[in-house]
């Protein structure tokens, strides 16, 4: 599908129009692209890719943007050109077969330039201007300007040419690239065509300690605000892609659906019931921890819920890693095949600190994913310095966090004893939404594993320490088991937990022996009653005697007096 280039200048804020690059990332520095019907200069030493990225800018703009082009080279013939960028998907000779582009190889020798005083570009100007008007071009190239002036020893002449080639260039209203090699201590080696030009753009590939990185600046632009940094770019088979700092006002949207960390137990010590989709997450702790078992079970739970996930390992293979989660019950071999799972696994020295930013921002970018682990952060220490390091976690962080994506960071720490945070940790522990630590525990001749939450963002957390212990079933939180010095641990909490039972033993017995004895004091209580009782119904019915004998003696006695008289 063809973009416009209309549509985007309507959007825009400049005071002139620009022409989109096509080039991921070049647009978003240059804040639109190049200048529009003006010439842009592209300088650098051998190898920087200045002849790949003025061809990108010309096949971008046929194939998204509808705008025919010009290539003309001074040094490779057009055969060699086109097989040299078919590897990256870029077809040449469709495109001219199309009438879209023209490619042009201009040969200059030195013993056929006659220096006169009548040399000029006439034949250029007529040769270049008749492919313009083949396929009305809007985009041009020429490449490169040591080429077509090596022959050229008169200073004044050249520089007269130089302007001449410039204003031509303006007048015929076409966006032109021009590239030009990079001189000793000057931008360019004829130190005049960056002063002419309405964008420089340098391009540089350096190596720092072993590590190959290449680099884009924007040297000038005239009549526009441009990224003034350095940026570095990477060269893979889809061409050039152009890394910018990222989302610097902090504007990125946020979401209130909560994520579950897949750990049992762990997502009961937020108040939410997890993390915030689109947050930032750090487990740090020491080695054989269980960070990234840790990081298994989140991305095991986001696959199951058909979310797609990436997971950079630093450390292990995919196959190891595979093998080694379903040794506890983790199954990531069956997201792999069912497509929510993908694991990238090299050495953080494979490639510099920004090329790995680049790769994760061109796999978000096909992939698609909502999460993405990296495990383990702190091996890119070991690439680049901690203001390196902590620059390319910022740009990181701000692409995943524009795309809402969750993101799970471990990191290896070193072991002291008040557990300060490491280099890794102090260069993402304050960017990061929630920050988990893992440690070990050691005491009586053990050691065992702990877990607590230092800080998460926006929702209430647990303060407590929690044991965990990692069986084949996978990883159980142990409930809190307080002892007179502290948390109780592996054997002293299996001890505690014994005398506990013993306890509760000798105190059931206590109670079952006292209820026996109260049984028997009630029996005797009971037949102490029944002899009181007999003892007192003995002495009723003896009054009750005596009563009776005493009214029959009463009786008696007045029948004897009856007779008497």
């Amino acid at each position: 599908m063809q973009k416009s280039n209309k549509s985007n200048l309507e959007t825009n804020k400049f005071t002139f129009p620009k022409t989109l690059t096509g080039v991921e990332g070049l647009d978003e520095i240059t804040e639109g692209g190049f200048p529009q019907g003006r010439p842009t200069l592209i300088c650098g030493g051998a190898g920087c890719g200045k002849t790949l990225l003025s061809m990108q800018f010309l096949i971008k703009g046929i194939t998204e943007y509808n705008e025919p082009g010009v290539f003309m080279s001074f040094e490779e013939p057009s055969k060699d050109l086109s097989l040299n960028v078919k590897s990256m998907g870029f077809d040449l000779e469709k495109l001219k077969a199309d009438k879209k582009l023209v490619v042009d190889h201009v040969r200059v020798e030195r013993s056929e330039i006659e220096e006169a005083g009548e040399y000029d570009l006439d034949g250029l100007f007529v040769r270049l201007g008749y492919a313009i008007d083949t396929v009305k071009a809007k985009r041009v190239v020429l490449d490169t300007l040591e080429s077509l002036f090596a022959g050229l020893d008169n200073q004044a002449i050249l520089r007269a040419e130089l302007r001449r080639l410039f204003h031509w260039l303006k007048e015929k209203g076409v966006t032109a690239v021009i590239t030009g090699e990079r001189g000793n201590g000057t931008l360019t080696r004829q130190s005049l065509e960056e002063y002419v030009s309405d964008c420089v753009i340098m391009l540089d590939h350096r190596v720092i300690e072993q590590v190959s990185t290449r680099r884009l600046r924007i040297i000038k632009y005239r009549g526009s605000t441009h990224g003034t940094n350095e940026y570095p770019f990477l060269i893979d088979e889809d061409g050039i892609s152009v890394l910018p700092i990222t989302s610097l006002k902090l504007d990125n949207p946020v979401s209130s659906d909560i994520v579950s960390t897949g750990v049992p137990g762990l997502d009961d010590l937020f108040d939410k019931g997890g993390f915030y989709r689109g947050s930032n997450i750090l487990v740090s702790g020491t080695a054989g921890t269980a960070k990234t078992t840790i990081a298994a079970y989140f991305a095991d739970e986001q696959c199951r819920k058909k979310e797609k996930t990436v997971y950079f390992a630093f450390e292990e293979s995919p196959q190891q890693l595979v093998r080694n989660m379903r040794s506890i019950g983790i199954d990531l071999e069956h997201h792999i095949k069912n497509g929510y799972l993908e694991i990238h696994s090299s050495r953080p020295s494979l490639n510099g600190l920004e090329l790995h930013l680049l790769k994760l921002r061109k796999m978000i970018r096909d992939f698609k994913p909502t999460t993405v682990i990296i495990d383990p952060i702190s091996n890119l220490m070991n690439v680049g310095s901690v203001h390196e390091v902590r620059s390319m976690l910022v740009r990181l962080i701000d692409m995943l966090k524009i795309n809402n994506i969750t993101t799970f960071f471990t990191s290896l720490n070193q072991q002291n004893e008040d557990f300060r945070p490491d280099l890794a940790e102090d260069s993402v522990s304050s960017l990061v939404d929630t920050w988990i630590t893992v440690r070990d525990m050691e005491g009586i001749g053990e050691r065992n594993r702990g877990l607590f939450i230092i800080k998460s963002r926006g929702m209430g957390h647990s303060n407590q320490v929690r044991e965990f212990i990692i069986r084949d079933s996978g990883i159980q939180l142990l409930d809190i088991e307080l002892g007179p010095n502290g948390i109780l641990t592996g054997a002293a909490r299996k001890s505690h937990e014994l005398n506990k039972k013993v306890s509760k033993l000798k105190l059931q017995d206590e109670l079952n022996r006292k209820d026996r004895e109260i049984l028997r004091k009630r029996k005797i209580l009971e037949a102490n009653i029944e002899a009181l009782k007999n003892d007192f119904e003995s002495a009723v019915e003896e009054l009750s005697i005596l009563k009776a004998n005493e009214g029959l003696e009463a009786t008696a006695s007045k029948i004897t007096k009856g007779k008497k008289k």
